[in-house]
């Protein structure tokens, strides 16, 4: 219905002599309105329930055109990510790098992230709600998802868990000064420290996630990447498909140009 919507959707703009005349919106006006009908319907799944948000599924126009090219020094390689949580400041901060490297999760939802959104059993992680700019909210996406839990990132957690307070269900899963949410410009600063450490070229903390897509985009289908990231289209996930791994690409076009 909101795509039928969105194609024949007219927009009244007035004339010189006063009259009014129905004309296709711009993009950007699109935009605004697709982004009032998430915010209604995140606000509908948080208060009454409804089974899923429509709105994420919709393309917004120009979207994908806005949004910069992923660059190879955009993100750090597996074993990059090994070094840099070898040469973190404590347990903690090694946790923080490595659950973001291996799961794509956002600084935000780490700083959000509970005990209870831990299931070691299943080796899974519900990303539930978001730290940014003083207060916990929604995923940025306005959904929570589930996303699986690499072994380095349960063995990082488990330590985590022998501390003696702030176990529970409840309670944040990393945690700054006096047991509340850590400091992420404090973070920052000791995520660069621990790249000069380890020796690697400074990226941003973001980047971690951007190494969880880049790897799994050869991994798994780009629907399903989608999901685990938490993107609300499929064209912010296509930024990761120029990094699909193409090795056997090469022997295709030698195959095609072979002389019989």
């Amino acid at each position: 219905m909101i795509e039928r919507w969105k194609a024949g959707f007219r927009a009244e703009r007035r004339l010189a002599d006063g009259s009014l005349r129905r004309t296709p919106p711009s993009p950007r006006t699109i935009r605004k309105y697709l982004v009032n009908l998430n915010g209604i319907f995140r606000r509908s799944r948080e208060v009454y329930g409804i089974a899923v948000n429509p709105v994420t599924e919709v393309k917004r126009p120009g979207r994908v055109r806005a949004r910069r090219t992923l660059k190879s020094t955009d993100f750090l390689e597996p074993a990059d990510v090994h070094a840099l949580v070898a040469a973190a400041e404590d347990e903690t901060d090694a946790a923080i790098f490595v659950t973001a490297a291996f799961c794509g999760l956002r600084l935000g939802e780490l700083l959000a992230l509970r005990w209870r959104a831990i299931d070691f059993q299943r080796s899974l992680i519900s990303v539930e709600a978001s730290f940014t700019r003083g207060r916990e909210g929604s995923p940025k996406s306005g959904d929570g998802r589930t996303v699986p839990m690499a072994p380095e990132v349960a063995a990082a957690l488990t330590r985590l868990r022998e501390r003696s307070l702030l176990l529970g269900p409840r309670e944040l899963v990393f945690i700054g000064r006096g047991g509340t949410h850590v400091d992420p410009n404090a973070l920052r600063r000791r995520f660069h420290d621990a790249l000069a450490r380890a020796g690697l070229r400074r990226v941003r903390l973001h980047d971690l996630r951007h190494t969880f897509g880049t790897i799994m985009v050869s991994r798994v289908d780009p629907r399903t990447l989608q999901q685990w990231m938490g993107h609300g289209s499929i064209e912010v996930t296509e930024m990761y498909m120029a990094f699909r791994d193409r090795a056997e690409d090469a022997a295709k076009v030698s195959d095609a140009f072979r002389v019989s």
